[in-house]
């Protein structure tokens, strides 16, 4: 094997990601590395080695490095732990050599500097074999520089040989994405708590608030504004068990599958041990899959994790489309609440306020619709023994995740806390609907209701004159049914 040696340059031009891009390139020092494609030179001051340097020159795409995803750069961490750990315990990888990936390890957990290390595109080729190869050399150079020795000494350290050990990008991967699902989901499902109990405190604060109802935009019958407020928070509240529910398919992992689930390279006790020490370390009660070849080419749990995550993302649009609908106007349309104004909403009709907050949600929540049809493109478009397409899988569900949690926290914090009801108007809405009739139909039948609701839109004028006038009811019995505080909730009426 031909080990790096250091060495200097000034005519060779390195990828400008990570640390490379915080140093000229034209006076860098570089060391020279090896592969199958033969030699290449990588800034003596990164931690990422040649793999990575090819990774990001054959994959310009987003702009976006796994280290934007500190989840997954933790997670890859505690498999190359667990591993190391576990490989030490089986005898198959030397004490010595077991302590210094720990050490690498226990640095990259504690610490977000080294996340810049982790360089390659999120989308990339290769069934996340770059991001999982960044990660080995990542680890091994750190390691090196921990115990004294220089960046690319692999003849010491390996990042295949041994921080790889036991491991195919086939099951270290995935495994990883299971965890970062895990713990990407834990902030989603707080901002949703956070989001759910701002609307009940509406719901609360709105509950005396009389208004009309809507079906297809036209009044239907009276409700109260806390009755809307608090079916908001219903249905938020429904999604925060239903993350939970999916979430946990996430605890069965094919770590130990290897390349595609035989266990090739791997000690027969391997898989359950490995699995049971990442379950100590991450915290999460990580089972083995069943049938390995099955989890190791199965998308299964993410098309449906990403289905929920459109679910949310689908009420919440729906939410602030009612929002910016009840917040119309101020004077020209419903006007029924207020949103708070958080910014200028035109560069040239002075004091005009825009629904922002509403309306970037809006642009989120289509994301995540959009990224949820990427995701169950990707998992039909698996072949055989393995999902080729797993990084942009990755990359759309830890996108969503954290779009919607930074969304639902905007939401919640920037709009409706600070939302207010116009209480008089809703009622004078209410007291000039046509609509109020439907409570007369029990008593008169729909057809005279028919009649009057005709008369009073044709007219400009309110049920109740017309029902006296008419002399179909008393003036008494026609207050009682016409109290629209009843009309917002069962009740027995005389005829």
């Amino acid at each position: 094997m031909r080990q790096s040696t250091s060495m200097a340059t000034d005519n060779t031009k390195a990828p400008t990601l990570g640390t490379a891009s915080k140093t000229s390139i034209e006076s860098a020092e570089m060391r020279r590395e090896h592969d199958l494609l033969g030699d290449a030179l990588v800034p003596s001051s990164a931690y990422w080695g040649i793999h990575t340097l090819r990774a990001a020159e054959n994959f310009p795409i987003t702009g976006v490095p796994i280290g934007h995803f500190p989840d997954l750069v933790r997670s890859l961490t505690m498999v190359k732990l667990a591993a190391a750990r576990t490989n030490r315990h089986l005898g198959l990888l030397p004490a010595d050599k077991a302590e210094m990936i720990e050490s690498a390890c226990t640095a990259i957990l504690s610490s977000r500097k080294y996340n810049e290390e982790f360089a390659v595109d999120a989308v990339q080729g290769g069934a996340g074999t770059s991001t999982n190869m960044n990660a080995n050399e990542v680890i091994a150079n750190i390691a090196l520089t921990l115990a004294g020795h220089a960046k690319g000494e692999y003849q010491i350290l390996h990042p295949n040989d041994h921080v790889n050990m036991s491991q195919s990008t086939n099951d270290a991967y995935p495994t990883a994405l299971c965890l970062s699902t895990l713990e990407g989901v834990k902030s989603l499902q707080r901002a949703l708590q956070d989001l759910s109990l701002a609307l009940k405190d509406k719901g609360a604060e709105f509950s005396d608030v009389l208004k009309m109802g809507r079906t297809q935009l036209q009044d239907a019958v009276p409700m109260t504004l806390g009755q809307e407020f608090e079916g908001f928070h219903v249905t938020v509240s429904e999604d925060i068990l239903r993350l939970g529910e999916v979430a946990s398919l996430f605890n069965e992992v094919n770590l130990g599958a290897t390349a595609i689930g035989t266990g090739i390279n791997s000690d027969p006790s391997y898989a359950p041990l490995v699995v049971k020490e990442l379950a100590a370390i991450s915290g999460h009660p990580l089972t083995l899959a069943p049938n390995l070849i099955e989890a190791t080419s199965d998308m299964g749990a993410f098309v449906l994790f990403s289905g929920v995550l459109k679910r949310i993302a689908v009420k919440l649009s729906k939410i602030c489309n009612d929002l910016r609908l009840l917040s119309s106007g101020p004077r020209t349309s419903l006007g029924e609440i207020n949103l708070p104004a958080r910014q200028a909403g035109s560069s040239i009709m002075p004091g005009k306020v825009n629904p922002v907050i509403p309306e970037v949600v809006n642009q989120v929540a289509y994301l995540v619709i959009g990224h949820d049809l990427t995701v169950t493109m990707c998992a039909e478009a698996g072949q055989l023994q393995l999902n080729a397409f797993e990084p942009t899988i990755a990359y759309c569900i830890m996108t969503s995740l954290r779009m919607l949690t930074a969304a639902i926290d905007t939401l919640t914090i920037r709009c409706i806390k600070g939302i207010t009801a116009n209480r008089q108007h809703c009622l004078d809405t209410v007291n000039n609907s046509i609509t109020l009739v439907t409570a007369l139909g029990p008593t008169l039948g729909y057809e005279a209701c028919s009649h009057i609701a005709s008369r009073a839109l044709i007219e400009n004028r309110r049920v109740r004159d017309i029902v006296l006038e008419e002399g179909l009811l008393s003036e008494t019995v026609l207050d009682d049914l016409l109290c629209v505080e009843a009309m917002t909730r069962p009740s027995r009426r005389s005829t």
